[in-house]
């Protein structure tokens, strides 16, 4: 495990020194400019390619004309405000296509990103899109230096990298949030390269990569460590995992509180302020949900087959109970018409992807109630059988009840018909 401290280039212009644990640069002239590949070109994708093309070549790759066409346009095809802004007005060395071939065959980066799903009955990912593209990169060009960043089982770069009989594939973890996937990376909490333990070739090409990633970015001193390939992927499947049991934890105390007819926020506010605790990803909600915490908790649980654990397990059965009760308070209500308010899990974000509130709505409509929608990104007048409302008002005045995962000012002026675990009215 290497820890990297203002990591710059590793070119005939300049040199890396290690004093202890740290690598410092030290510069001598002109940065040589990078051609990179980027296949998928969704939150993480098109972040990244952002990101990156501020002082690097990049082609983004992905299977949709739509989008391809809206990135070459300047357009976001995704909510997100530091996406929009960038694409709109940065000077970037950005184009997109749906030729993959001819975004690999010459690239010296090539960033996999593409989505990985998890599928209940075999409780794996589907790597399936991941290893399209690996085949395609290693028939095209071989000497590329690939870099798995979609979310993966623990183990599996090392499984493909035996498949293929290669070791020119690295990991780095995505930590980000939807709608705002460049911000975080343009202020990353830390980035992590995890590289074959041995390889002191890729081991360079990690630190480079961690480099580029550090060189696209606004915040300075970012914390980034170089690990191995199987130690990467664990990280960033236990990083959610936690999270997803912080959510779940003020989730039950809220539970609790409502059971008990207690003021939840006093409960909150006086545990928060134990600076071991904190104030921070404390806000109720129907559950843990979006893209990547629902998958990771599963795919952490199956990857403890065989390993004792309690911890692991509970936070998949808390995700379920806490659908359960909230379905169950809604129907209290006796509604014969239960409006949804947004699918999204988070404000100012349109990937209702795993959202909480998908299972609130499956157990209510298993009641017999009928179920309206209300959510501007949706393009279709029915979803998973439920009319979408297009005129808000309409949608109000259709809704005995109307359910928000988050509150929004929209709302204010029927809150009476409200229901919510929102209490900081925040994500």
């Amino acid at each position: 495990m290497v820890k990297i401290s203002n990591l710059h280039d590793t070119t005939e212009n300049g040199s890396i020194k290690q004093y202890g644990a740290f690598l410092t640069f030290e510069w001598k002239g002109r940065r040589n400019t990078m051609k990179i590949a980027i296949a998928g070109a969704g939150y993480v994708g098109l972040s990244n390619a952002i990101l990156l093309a501020q002082h690097h070549e990049v082609t983004a790759v992905d299977i949709i004309e739509e989008k391809v066409e809206m990135i070459n346009q300047r357009r976001s095809p995704l909510v997100d405000r530091e996406i929009e802004d960038y694409l709109a007005n940065a000077k970037l060395d950005l184009t997109a296509t749906t030729d993959g071939v001819h975004a690999y065959e010459n690239a010296d980066y090539v960033i996999i990103s593409t989505q990985t799903n998890y599928d209940e009955k075999k409780n794996y990912f589907d790597t399936s899109s991941v290893e399209e593209v690996l085949e395609l990169v290693l028939k095209v060009n071989p000497q590329a230096v690939i870099v798995i960043k979609s979310t993966i089982p623990v183990g599996y770069t090392q499984s493909v990298c035996e498949k293929y009989h290669t070791d020119r594939i690295l990991f780095s973890p995505e930590f980000l949030r939807e709608g705002q996937a460049l911000k975080d990376n343009l202020y990353p909490s830390r980035i992590i390269v995890g590289s074959k333990e041995g390889s002191s070739e890729m081991k360079k090409a990690a630190e480079k990569f961690a480099h580029l990633l550090q060189e696209g970015a606004i915040k300075e001193d970012i914390p980034t460590l170089l690990t191995n390939l199987t130690e990467a992927e664990a990280v960033k499947l236990f990083a959610n995992t936690y999270l997803a049991l912080r959510v779940s934890f003020f989730n039950e105390l809220d539970t609790f509180a409502a059971m008990k007819g207690l003021d939840a926020k006093q409960i909150i506010e006086g545990i928060g302020l134990d600076p071991r605790i904190g104030m921070q990803y404390n806000n109720p909600s129907f559950g843990y949900g979006g893209y990547c915490l629902p998958k990771d908790t599963k795919q952490l649980l199956a990857n403890y087959d065989n390993v004792p654990n309690n911890i692991v397990g509970a936070i998949v059965d808390a995700n379920r109970t806490r659908k359960d009760f909230i379905a169950e308070q809604i129907l209290e209500k006796n509604p014969k018409t239960v409006g949804i308010y947004r699918l999204a899990m988070k404000a100012n974000s349109d990937n209702y992807r795993q959202s909480s509130i998908l299972g609130v709505m499956e157990r209510i409509r298993a009641k017999g109630v009928n179920i309206v929608i209300y959510d501007p990104s949706l393009k279709t007048d029915t979803f998973e059988n439920s009319k979408v409302i297009r005129d808000f008002d309409e949608f109000c005045n259709m809704s005995d009840v109307i359910v928000a995962n988050r509150m929004d000012n929209m709302l204010s002026d029927v809150k009476e018909k409200v229901y919510t675990r929102d209490i900081y009215f925040r994500d």
